[in-house]
């Protein structure tokens, strides 16, 4: 995923997207207007808003968890709530 931007694996709207996510967590006064531009190019204004709500909303998540010291497993084996069916008993 580091190297997202010189990868075959992902198409045009895929690396913008990415990259804004990239700018989003780790340099947000790197979103300068080239960003912006690949972004308009591949998604309406309410999509990029949607997008950007949605990695905040991850980040932030991840940012609470590390927080709390909660490790990979720990909270998800002690009940279901918000789980796909045969994914609590993992």
């Amino acid at each position: 995923m580091l190297d997202f931007e010189t990868s075959d694996r992902y198409g045009p709207a895929e690396k913008a997207a990415l990259r804004y996510t990239s700018m989003l967590v780790w340099n947000p006064e790197g979103a300068d207007e080239s960003v912006w531009a690949a972004l308009r190019e591949h998604f309406s204004d309410e999509q990029i808003v949607e997008l950007g709500y949605f990695v905040a909303l991850t980040f932030g998540q991840q940012r609470w968890i590390k927080t709390l010291g909660i490790g990979h497993g720990e909270v998800l084996n002690r009940g279901s709530a918000g789980l796909a069916p045969g994914e609590a008993e993992r």
